[in-house]
């Protein structure tokens, strides 16, 4: 069984991002676009979920998005891409299970690279709080 065949648990695994970035805000709506049966919710860096579910945040904190899965690990930069990718099953489980195949530090390096880059290449949404559609809104946390 796939895991848009299954029902998502209780315990949704929660996507942290910089709402001051593009490329973050592009995450989130090509997980969300992919991740129908709602496996994920999605709240700020730094927000009240983030500061509830992430008690040791790492010092110095990585210029990343993160993921918290239902394991109660935190991941950053590749693996949290990969995991996302491998979580949303289909064609994406196998890309981020090929990928994975790479070593973390190239993983890693190209991450940064393109975190770098980003303000850049990706232009920061015109509002830090774009309109969600309702049937979304239940998957975004403070």
């Amino acid at each position: 069984m796939t895991n848009s065949e299954q029902e998502p648990t209780a315990a949704r695994e929660t996507i942290f991002f910089d709402g001051h970035c593009g490329l973050c805000h592009a995450l989130v709506r090509f997980t969300a676009r992919r991740d129908p049966a709602g496996w994920f919710a999605f709240a700020p860096l730094g927000g009240e979920t983030f500061r509830a579910l992430v008690t040791h945040p790492p010092d110095p904190f990585p210029d990343s998005a993160a993921v918290h899965t239902t394991a109660g690990e935190v991941l950053f930069r590749s693996a949290a891409v990969l995991h996302v990718l491998r979580r949303l099953g289909g064609p994406w489980r196998a890309l981020g299970t090929v990928a994975g195949l790479l070593p973390r530090r190239l993983l890693d390096w190209k991450y940064d690279w393109v975190a770098r880059l980003r303000r850049r290449l990706f232009a920061p949404p015109p509002d830090t709080c774009p309109l969600v559609p309702p049937a979304l809104r239940s998957r975004f946390l403070p």
